[in-house]
C-alpha cells in the first residue's frame, strides 16, 4: 500500500499541481469579472461594461437576433437598455441554476462557460419594481492577454417569469362577502360583475371569470398574477374597487349604483 501511494504521487507532478491551483484562481478571476459585468449592466454603467467586452463580440438573442461587434454592442446597450432614464431592467441570476465549465487545451486554461437562468425586473419612475421576464444565458469567457472576456453571449428561452403565490387566504362571513356584490365601471374592461361565491368573489368581465381570495376584510387577491383588489367605503357603502398590479394602482373602478 505504501508503495502503491508513493507512486501515485510521483505520477502527480508538481507541475501538474502548480497548473491546476493557476486555474483554480483563474476560474475565480473569471466569476468576479462576470459578476462586475452584471454589476454594471443593473447600474447601466456602459462604460464599466465594456470593459469586458472584446472587439470580435457575438450576441445572440432569441428576440433581437445576432449583434456581432464591440462598437455595434455598445450602441445596443445604450439606445435599448439604458436609453430611458424612467425605464430600467435589472438582472438577477439565479443561483441554484448557475454552472462553470472550464475550457482548456494542454490542460491549460483558455476560457469558461457560465450558463443559467436568470430573471429581469422593470423599474419605472415612481412605480414599484416587479420581476417580469425569465430567460437562459450561456456566456463564453475568454482569457485574452491576462483579462477576461465575454466573448459570445448566448440569451435565450425568454418568456415570462412565473408567479409565485405568497399571500395568505382570510376566512371572512358571506355578510361582509355580499357587500361588494355589484357592478363596477372598469375603463379597460367595461362593466365589470363581483359576485360572492361561498368564501370567495368572482370578477365577471368579458364572459371571464376571475376569482379573488380574502385578504383582508377589504382586499382581496388573484392567485394567477400579482393582482390586488381593493375595496374602498365611504359612510359603511361601497363606492370604489382599486386595482393595482406588481403594487402599483392598475385603475380605479366606480361601483355603479
Amino acid at each position: 500500500m505504501k508503495n502503491y501511494i508513493f507512486t501515485l504521487f510521483i505520477l502527480i507532478s508538481p507541475f501538474q499541481i502548480l497548473s491546476a491551483q493557476n486555474n483554480e484562481a483563474l476560474i475565480k478571476e473569471a466569476i468576479k469579472s462576470d459578476s462586475l459585468f452584471w454589476t454594471a449592466y443593473n447600474k447601466c454603467n456602459v462604460s464599466e461594461m465594456m470593459r469586458f467586452i472584446p472587439n470580435d463580440v457575438e450576441f445572440y438573442h432569441d428576440k433581437g437576433g445576432i449583434t456581432k461587434g464591440a462598437s455595434n454592442l455598445e450602441i445596443t446597450f445604450q439606445r435599448n437598455l439604458c436609453g430611458n432614464k424612467d425605464f430600467r431592467l435589472r438582472r438577477e441570476a439565479i443561483d441554484k441554476t448557475v454552472q462553470t465549465f472550464p475550457m482548456k487545451k494542454d490542460d491549460k486554461l483558455y476560457g469558461l462557460i457560465i450558463s443559467g437562468d436568470h430573471y429581469f425586473y422593470i423599474n419605472e419612475t415612481g412605480k414599484k419594481e416587479f420581476r417580469d421576464g425569465l430567460a437562459k444565458f450561456t456566456d463564453l469567457w475568454i482569457l485574452e492577454n491576462g483579462a477576461w472576456k465575454m466573448s459570445r453571449v448566448l440569451s435565450y428561452n425568454h418568456g415570462p417569469a412565473p408567479y409565485l403565490n405568497e399571500r395568505k387566504e382570510v376566512k371572512l362571513s358571506s355578510e361582509i362577502l355580499k357587500i361588494y356584490n355589484g357592478k363596477y365601471n372598469s375603463a379597460k374592461n367595461g362593466v365589470i360583475s363581483i359576485e360572492t361565491q361561498n368564501s370567495v368573489l368572482n370578477l365577471v368581465a368579458g364572459g371571464k371569470t376571475l376569482v379573488l381570495y380574502p385578504e383582508t376584510p377589504n382586499k382581496f387577491f388573484a392567485k394567477e398574477r400579482d393582482l390586488i383588489f381593493e375595496f374602498i367605503k365611504e359612510k359603511n357603502k361601497v363606492i370604489k374597487m382599486n386595482v393595482y398590479e406588481n403594487g402599483n394602482l392598475l385603475e380605479e373602478d366606480k361601483k355603479i349604483e
